[in-house]
């Protein structure tokens, strides 16, 4: 069997943030007499500029700096992606994500959905990916802190991992400025805590997200629309947080399993 390349262990369906909102017209054609003349269609209405909802954008905010003053933490997040067939038909995956994360510069991700399985760790100086299932991983030195370190990976190897926007949120990297479309959309409860739901539009990208109220606003829903394809996909997100269980130094250090075997990540600008 041929060494696989190193795509074959980086997710093909990877989310980004982004946001929802959009209200569907309809109106009614009447049935005219045998002879009458349909008048000419009105002009199209001009589209409303985008609203930029204070509120909205106060409430993003907080909650990244909210997340940024969190010294340890552990979240689990119930996943759905949607997966376009050749078809063009969309069949939906569940899976789980696991976070534990000790900042600035620890971390360990645990995906599993109906596609694949994969780990992450992140010990202040390497990060790792493992595919349990194919017992292959694939290491880079990358120091730095979390949101530094999945941003080199994603820019220079083209590596991602879901929700990475938790580490972003909060920084200079949270691209606020590039948020085109702000909105409120109202009080809903998520798990049991009530939130406020907030919808955001971006280039290409619809995203919705519901943040605690109350003092510790924390993201509780993510759901991200994907406009620019025509079947627009969505990948959806619930998050239940724990910050005060300790976490053992141990999680952040991969150790290879017996048999599993090394191969190397070839940077996106030397595989072009």
């Amino acid at each position: 069997m041929n060494t696989p390349t190193t795509a074959a262990l980086v997710p093909s369906h990877l989310p980004l943030r982004h946001c929802l909102a959009a209200l569907l017209a309809a109106t009614a054609a009447l049935a005219l007499p045998a002879g009458a003349q349909q008048a000419p269609a009105a002009a199209p209405a001009t589209a409303p500029a985008a609203e930029l909802n204070p509120k909205a954008i106060e409430a993003l905010q907080a909650m990244g700096k909210y997340l940024r003053s969190l010294k340890a933490f552990t979240v689990t997040a119930d996943t759905a992606v949607d997966e376009v067939l050749t078809s063009g038909q969309k069949v939906q995956f569940a899976g789980k994500l696991d976070y534990r994360v000790q900042m600035p510069n620890r971390l360990r991700a645990d995906v599993r959905s109906e596609l694949r399985q994969r780990n992450f760790f992140y010990d202040g100086k390497t990060l790792t990916q493992y595919a349990p299932q194919l017992k292959y991983y694939a290491s880079i030195a990358a120091p730095g802190t979390i949101a530094d370190v999945l941003q080199a990976a994603d820019q220079k190897y083209g590596l991602q991992v879901p929700l990475a926007d938790l580490f972003f949120w909060g920084t200079d990297k949270a691209g606020i400025e590039d948020i085109k479309s702000a909105l409120f959309v109202g009080p809903s409860t998520i798990g049991g805590i009530e939130c406020d739901h907030f919808a955001f539009r971006q280039a290409n990208v619809d995203w919705q997200v519901w943040i605690a109220r109350g003092k510790s606003p924390l993201p509780c829903r993510l759901v991200v629309t994907t406009i620019d394809e025509p079947s627009q996909p969505q990948y959806s997100a619930t998050l239940k947080w724990d910050l005060a269980s300790a976490i053992p130094a141990s999680t952040f250090t991969f150790s290879p399993p017996a048999g599993a075997k090394k191969i190397e990540i070839t940077p996106l600008s030397a595989a072009k």
